[in-house]
């Protein structure tokens, strides 16, 4: 049997348990069909089944709003600092509907992997969410909000908050450290960071948004925890942080008397080791950084990718000597070295042989020669890392500043080129004057000539004429003054 309230808008107040009695014994469920239903501070109204605040109605929990069953809101929750409490013996849905919760409590005695309270859309709790039993579970898509200054308390074992979670706090500074409630911990060590905005995602078993994998053996994996912070200000200086975990988002791992923090960067690039490892055993460990973004845990058994600890790029004279070392190392075969003038088109310099499977720290450098020939004020370096099955990542980029005396340089990017391939002409010049390329065949016949003003520094040049050219061998001879550069040209 299900009661409806339904009447003229008239305000329903129960002031007692005993006042709501009438309806709730004779039915399980509460329908709110059209009235203002409101609950007055310190009154319950126990509702052992449904309840359901329709279209055009209103609802304003000042006191204890008890649910037995599913909380579905399609109507108006009115702000109050009441609680909405859910006692149910199985798993209950929670729709807010758009609205904002200022208390809520899980009270759920159901049987382990029924004593969950769903939540299909996002919430916003503004004062405290209590977990006394059961779960609070978010759909994928789906967040629950506390908003700045609410609390969570109770997370244990067997009662926590899976799916989606984010925490804020406003005006974060100095240097005492904020506790978000939700695994983090955060020092800012005297920046400025203004609201932060802490997003747990957990318990989701969702490879890439509740857990870090590594892209080469996908076995590999780190805790079932991602948080992603977001600070309203950048740190200017190195911030703490300090994630911990429950055993249930383990993941699979059994020892963490080495563990490793990780970072994925806000360009979605591979998972970044940061600082060393460290006894994380008591599910908790620390790390320093200075810039947020995504963060998750792994063990030493569970590389996300090869652990690349540190890639470095600086200059040596007219050259640039790269250097780079691992932490670990899981079936790694070689690494390529990939250069750019411009930082989008990357072209392969060579390759250093990895150390297959180790657990011991590995040293790398390569020495880039002649930085002029890039005809570029810049040049940009990245490594790609390929395992033995031929998966690759690549590292972040790296950048040397070109100095000394700028001399002619012309060069072609990319080369080899295919037909579908937009070419540019990058030409390094010291001072400024008319230039012309002419583009020959093997047999030397003149196909093209274009000639334009140049200013000194560093130019890109679109090439058209190279989009109709057939599979073969081509020259491309840049002159400018008393200089000139013979580029060869592969198309195929």
């Amino acid at each position: 049997m299900r009661t409806a309230v339904t009447s003229t808008p008239v305000v329903l107040t129960v002031a007692l348990a005993l006042a709501g009695a009438t309806t709730a014994a004779r039915a399980q469920d509460l329908t709110n069909t059209g009235t203002q239903l409101t609950v007055q501070p310190g009154a319950l109204l126990a509702v052992p089944g449904a309840l359901v605040n329709q279209a055009g109605a209103t609802l304003t929990p000042g006191g204890t709003v008890q649910v037995g069953g599913n909380f579905t809101n399609a109507g108006t929750v009115a702000p109050a600092s009441g609680t909405v409490v859910f006692t149910g013996t199985a798993d209950q849905t929670l729709t807010p509907g758009g609205a904002t919760l200022a208390n809520v409590e899980v009270r759920n005695t159901g049987p382990a992997g029924a004593n969950r309270v769903l939540l299909p859309a996002d919430l916003t709790i503004s004062q405290q969410l209590t977990l006394t039993g059961g779960m609070l579970r978010t759909a994928p898509a789906a967040t629950l909000r506390l908003a700045s200054g609410a609390g969570l308390a109770g997370e244990a074992s067997g009662r926590y908050v899976q799916g989606n979670l984010e925490v804020a706090r406003a005006n974060v500074q100095g240097t005492t450290p904020v506790d978000f409630g939700n695994g983090v911990m955060l020092n800012p060590n005297g920046n400025t960071l203004g609201t932060v905005r802490v997003t747990r995602a957990a318990g989701l078993q969702l490879a890439g948004v509740s857990y870090g994998q590594n892209p080469a053996n996908r076995t590999q994996k780190g805790i079932d925890r991602v948080w992603t912070i977001a600070a309203e200000q950048a740190p200017t200086t190195p911030a703490d942080l300090t994630f911990s975990w429950l055993a249930d988002d383990d993941n699979g791992s059994s020892d963490f008397r080495q563990a490793q923090v990780w970072r994925m960067p806000d360009n979605g690039t591979a998972w970044e080791p940061v600082g060393p490892r460290a006894d994380a055993s008591a599910r908790s460990i620390a790390a320093r950084t200075a810039a947020f973004s995504r963060w998750t845990v792994s063990s030493v058994a569970n590389p996300l990718p090869v652990t690349l600890a540190t890639f470095t790029a600086e200059a040596q004279g007219a050259d640039a000597l790269l250097r780079w070392t691992t932490a670990s190392e899981l079936r790694n075969d070689r690494f390529e070295l990939e250069s750019s003038a411009d930082g989008r088109t990357f072209q392969r310099l060579g390759q250093v042989a990895g150390h297959g499977t180790t657990a011991l720290a590995s040293s790398y450098q390569w020495l880039d020669r002649n930085l002029a020939r890039y005809a570029a004020d810049v040049v940009y370096y990245r490594l790609r890392q390929v395992d033995f099955d031929g998966t690759s990542a690549y590292s972040p980029v790296r950048t040397v500043r070109v100095v000394g005396p700028v001399s002619f340089v012309a060069q072609v990017y990319p080369n080899p080129s295919s037909p579908a391939e937009a070419v540019a002409l990058l030409v390094r010049t010291p001072s400024a004057g008319p230039a012309t390329w002419e583009l020959f065949d093997a047999v030397g016949r003149l196909l093209a000539r274009t000639t334009a003003d140049l200013p000194a520094g560093s130019t890109t040049l679109p090439l058209p004429q190279l989009a109709d050219l057939a599979t073969g061998v081509y020259l491309l001879q840049v002159r400018q003054g008393g200089q000139q550069q013979i580029v060869k040209l592969i198309r195929r």
